[in-house]
C-alpha cells in the first residue's frame, strides 16, 4: 500500500518525499522486514525511539515517530507525527487492513467479557454466520487457528486479525474490550454496531489508580466508539446503568436494559441445580424457561447480556436462540469442571482474579457445596495491590478451606504478595508453589467437598520475572486427580 494511503486522516509534521510502496505495519522492530513500517511507539517506560537503529538494520523502509529523533536515518523515509500516537496507530491500521469482517460487537466491564464474547459468538453461528471471538483466551473461530492475544491486541495486530477472519470468510466477531485497550484507541476506527456493559468493580487500579480513571475508560466505548445509530446492552443492576444509559441517548444510541430490573432482558428467576440451573427470562415481553448447563447466577446475567447483542445484531428475537441455550458451552477457564477424586469432591478452575469475581465464584460454588468449600489462589505481581487482603478477606469470609499460593509474581517478592493477602485470611495454608498448592488441596479434599482454582484459569504459564514456567490450572489438576484414579 502506498504510504499517502496509509497515512490517509493522519496529521504529520514532516512531509514525506516519495510516496513510497509500503508492504507491512510493525510495532516490534525485531518484526520489520523489507519494504516494511516501523512504528516507534512510546511507553510508560520505553521510549520506541532506541529501537529505531534495530528497524533500519532490519530494512525498515519508513519509520514513523513523534517527538525528536536525532540519531542515523540511513535510506528511511522519516515521518514524525501530531497528535496522540496511539490514535495515529489506529487510523494507520485500518487503512492499511481495510477489509474486515461486516459486523463486530465489543463487550466491556469487569468481569464476565470472555463468557459474554464466546456466548455471543456462539449464538450467531446458530443463527447461521461464521462467527468469531477475540479476547483473553484468543482467537475463537471455526477452521481459524487460535492466535494466542491480549485481552484487547493492539491496533495492527486486531487489524492483521480481522483481516485475517475476513479472507476466511468471518462475517461476524465478538470482542473483549478491555479499559486499558479502549483508552488506547485500540479499537477506534473499527464499525462497532453493538456493545455491552456487563459490571464494574475494583481491578486494573495500577494503571488507572482511581476507580473513577477507570471507570471513564470504560465509558468510552459508549462515548466514542460505539458507531452513531448503534446499540448498547446495558446491566440494569449495576449503579452505573443510568450514567450509561445517559451517554448513549446524547449520541442517538439505542439501549437494551438486562437482569433482574431489565426493561428488555428481564432475568426472572435462576433455580440452580446439580447440573446447572433453571432459567426463565422475559425477552422483549416474551416469557421463556430454559435448562441452562452452567452454574451460577452470574452465568445467567452473562448468558443474558449476550442474547441481548445477538438481538441487537440480528435484528430482532430469534426462537433458535433460545433452543441452543439449553447447549451453549462455557468458556475455557470459566468454572471449567477439572475433574473429581473417587469419594465425590469436585474439583474446578475459574479465571476470578478480581474482589468481585472471587467473591462471585465462592457464593456460587457454596451452593453446591455439601461440605467444605476449598480455593486456591493469589494476586498477581506488578499489578493492583490494593485488592489483595480484600481478596484475603473475601476468602476468609466465604471459604472453609484456603491456600494461598502464586499467581503470576512478575518482578515482585512473591512472598510479600502472598503476606499482603494472608494478613486478612489468618487460617489460609501458605504454600507458594501453585502445583504443590494445588496437590495439597486435593489430597484434603474429603465427601461433599468442593474445590476452586481461582485466578488462572485458561491461561497456560506462571510468570516468574521474565521467566514463564509452562502450567495450566487444569491440566495440572487432572494430572493430579489421575493418580487417584478419580478423574472424569
Amino acid at each position: 500500500m502506498l504510504l499517502s494511503e496509509i497515512l490517509h486522516g493522519v496529521e504529520t509534521i514532516d512531509e514525506y518525499k516519495h510516496d513510497l510502496d509500503v508492504h507491512s505495519l510493525e510495532l516490534d522492530s525485531r518484526n520489520v522486514c523489507e519494504e516494511g513500517m516501523f512504528i516507534a511507539l512510546s511507553g510508560k517506560t520505553q521510549d520506541g525511539k532506541k529501537y529505531i537503529p534495530a528497524a533500519l538494520a532490519n530494512g525498515a523502509k519508513v519509520v514513523v515517530y513523534d517527538g525528536k529523533y536525532d540519531g542515523a536515518k540511513g535510506n528511511a523515509e522519516f515521518i514524525c507525527l501530531q497528535g496522540d500516537m496511539r490514535k495515529n496507530i489506529a487510523q494507520m491500521a485500518a487503512n492499511f487492513y481495510p477489509h474486515i469482517p461486516p459486523m463486530i460487537s465489543a463487550i466491556t466491564g469487569t468481569n464476565g467479557k470472555t463468557s459474554i464474547a464466546d456466548f455471543t459468538r456462539q449464538m450467531m453461528k446458530v443463527l447461521g454466520h461464521n462467527a468469531a471471538s477475540i479476547g483473553t483466551v484468543g482467537v475463537v473461530a471455526d477452521g481459524v487457528e487460535n492466535i494466542e492475544t491480549l485481552t484487547t491486541p493492539d491496533s495492527i495486530t486486531l487489524h492483521k486479525i480481522l483481516g485475517k477472519l475476513a479472507e476466511a470468510n468471518v462475517d461476524y466477531v465478538s470482542m473483549e474490550a478491555s479499559s486499558v485497550g479502549i483508552e488506547q484507541y485500540r479499537m477506534d476506527n473499527l464499525p462497532i454496531k453493538v456493545a455491552g456493559f456487563t459490571n464494574f468493580t475494583q481491578d486494573h487500579l495500577d494503571y488507572h489508580l482511581t476507580m473513577e480513571n477507570y471507570f471513564r475508560a470504560k465509558e468510552q466505548l459508549f462515548s466514542r466508539i460505539l458507531v452513531p445509530g448503534g446499540t448498547a446492552v446495558l446491566n440494569a443492576d449495576i449503579k452505573e446503568f443510568y450514567e450509561l444509559e445517559d451517554v448513549c441517548k446524547k449520541r442517538g444510541i439505542k439501549v437494551l436494559s438486562y437482569g433482574k430490573r431489565g426493561k428488555d432482558l428481564k432475568l426472572l428467576e435462576h433455580i440452580p441445580h446439580a447440573d446447572g440451573q433453571k432459567f426463565k427470562i422475559q425477552i422483549l415481553g416474551k416469557i421463556y424457561e430454559v435448562n441452562l448447563p452452567l452454574i451460577g447466577a452470574f452465568q445467567a446475567m452473562n448468558v443474558l447480556c449476550a442474547v441481548g447483542m445477538v438481538v441487537a445484531l440480528n435484528g430482532g428475537m430469534s426462537d433458535k436462540i433460545i433452543e441452543y441455550l439449553p447447549h451453549i458451552k462455557g468458556a475455557c477457564g470459566r468454572l471449567d469442571k477439572a475433574g473429581a477424586l473417587p469419594n465425590g469432591a469436585a474439583v474446578y478452575v475459574d479465571y476470578a482474579h478480581t474482589p468481585d469475581a472471587l467473591e462471585n465464584v465462592l457464593k456460587t460454588m457454596r451452593v453446591h457445596t455439601a461440605n467444605n468449600l476449598w480455593v486456591v489462589f493469589g494476586c498477581g505481581g506488578d499489578r493492583d495491590k490494593l485488592k489483595r487482603p480484600i481478596m484475603g478477606e473475601i476468602a476468609e469470609k466465604l471459604a472453609d478451606k484456603i491456600v494461598v499460593t502464586d499467581d503470576n509474581p512478575r518482578s515482585e517478592d512473591a512472598k510479600q504478595i502472598r503476606k499482603e493477602i494472608i494478613v486478612k485470611c489468618p487460617s489460609a495454608v501458605e504454600i507458594g508453589d501453585r502445583i504443590k498448592a494445588i496437590e495439597y488441596a486435593i489430597a484434603h479434599l474429603e465427601k461433599g467437598d468442593m474445590l476452586v482454582l481461582a485466578g488462572k484459569g485458561h491461561e497456560t504459564g506462571q510468570k516468574i520475572g521474565e521467566t514463564v514456567i509452562p502450567m495450566n490450572d487444569i491440566d495440572e489438576a487432572k494430572k493430579i486427580l489421575k493418580k487417584y484414579d478419580g478423574s472424569n
